[in-house]
Parts: C-alpha cells; structure tokens; sequence
C-alpha cells in the first residue's frame, strides 16, 4: 500500500501504521481520514495481518489534533459531513476485527485523542499528553469523542476532560484508564509491540470473537450481551483452533492456531 501521508509495514502479521505529517504535528486532515479508511479497510481484509499498532512520526507527536485551518472553513452542513465521516472512519478501526493498539508517542489532542480512543488498547509513552481541547476553539468533539471517552474513564472523568480542555500527561492518563500502560520514550515501539506479539500467540477467531462481544456487548442491555457472548462461544466450539487450544492443554504442548 502506498499512501502520501501514511507510512505502513506488514511483519511478521504485525502492521505499523505511521501517520506521517511531522510537520503538522500529524495532525488529521481529509487526506489523512481518507487514507486511514482504505488503510484498515485493507488490513481488515488481509489474512496475513493479525493485528495493528498505529502511531505518529517523530517524538512530538501521536496526533495532535485536527487541521484547523481546514476546520476553520467549515459550513454547518460541511461540518455535520465531516464529523461523519470521521465518526464512520474511528468505527472502521474499532471493528476490524483484529486487535489495533495505539503507541502514542507526545500529543494526542482533539481527533489524536479521538483516534487514540478507538483503538482497542493505548500504550502511551511518558512524554505523551492527552486532551481534548475543542471547546477552546468553540467547538466539540465530533469524531466521538463524547461517547468513547466516558466509556473508558466514566462520565464524571470524561467531562473534566471534555469541559475544561485540559490535556493529561501519561501518568494521570494511566491513573484513569485512558493508557493501558506508559513507557520510557525509547522503548515506546517495541513494548508495543512486545505487547501485540503476547496477543498474537492466541487464537485468531477468539480475537475476533471477543472483541465483537466486548464492542457490541457495551451497546445492549445485560442480559442480551450475554446471550451474544454464549452465542459467540458456541461458534468457537466448532472451531478447528478450538480443538488445538484444547488437545495443546491436555497434552501439555504449545498450541498452534489456523485462525479456523
């Protein structure tokens, strides 16, 4: 895949995504969200991928928010179309099916922050700092922000954040649930990864599966969650990597999955 703005590698069934505007402190523009969208739509659809880590070149930042001199033009119509097509892109991401961890690396401000939220986990490095500061702009989040945010942290946490436009730096971001972990600056990429290859070890399908019944299980009452998570459970019982992870057990041996 060949992108202007983005820099992606495919190892070993590990894509890094590169968000690559340094100079605009990675900040997201319509060239940006249009690529982000066929990037995941095409490692949603490649079997040689298993999970992504996305992140931002350079040290300063992850991203650090929209291009508001493109925000600055926008009509109400315009606006509404923008913060839907941002919204449709962050969903792409949160249900490709396959594990996307953050590395977020400095600013992750405004839609960097939204960005950051719909991966499914955040490993921040110590100099990474995480706001959302719309409002200071007469604006709000639109690429929901408002939704994500208070799902992770809790409402009373997510205002704060929402309401006062103050960014975090990483350890509070840790101390509240927004960074699943922070990590010295040099090692930022490959504790990350580090991390995703512990994930990778395990079943494709299970991936898969859990993150389908975690995603869709925050949208339902209780009671039908469950009966989606005993459903999804019941597939994975006909599953060929369900017998392998089984036999591995009780032979006391490595398990070697197909993801079938």
């Amino acid at each position: 895949m060949s992108f202007e703005t983005l820099l992606v590698e495919v190892r070993d069934r590990v894509a890094f995504v590169t968000i690559n505007r340094p100079e605009k402190l990675n900040a997201l523009n319509a060239r940006v969200i249009a690529e982000l969208d066929a990037c995941f739509a095409s490692l949603g659809a490649d079997d040689a991928v298993g999970a992504v880590i996305l992140t931002g070149a350079g040290e300063k930042a992850f991203v650090a928010g929209a291009d508001i001199a493109e925000l600055a033009q926008q009509t109400p119509v315009a606006g509404r179309a923008t913060s839907m097509r941002g919204q449709g892109v962050f969903d792409r991401i949160e249900s490709l099916g396959k594990p996307v961890v953050a590395a977020v690396n400095g600013f992750a401000l405004g839609g960097g922050c939204e960005l950051a939220l719909a991966c499914h986990l955040r490993v921040a490095s110590e100099n990474a700092r995480l706001g959302t500061p719309e409002v200071k702009l007469g604006l709000m989040c639109g690429y929901a922000g408002t939704q994500r945010l208070p799902r992770l942290v809790g409402k009373g946490r997510a205002l704060e954040l929402l309401l006062s436009g103050e960014p975090v730096d990483a350890a509070e971001a840790h101390r509240i649930g927004l960074v699943n972990r922070v990590v010295a600056k040099d090692q930022l990429l490959a504790e990350t990864e580090a991390l995703v290859r512990k994930i990778l070890a395990n079943a494709p399908v299970s991936l898969r599966f859990t993150l389908e019944a975690v995603n869709g299980g925050l949208e339902m009452p209780f009671a039908e969650a469950q009966a989606a998570e005993a459903a999804l459970f019941g597939l994975l019982c006909t599953t060929a990597d369900m017998k392998e992870g089984t036999q591995a057990f009780l032979g006391k041996r490595k398990a070697e999955f197909t993801g079938k």
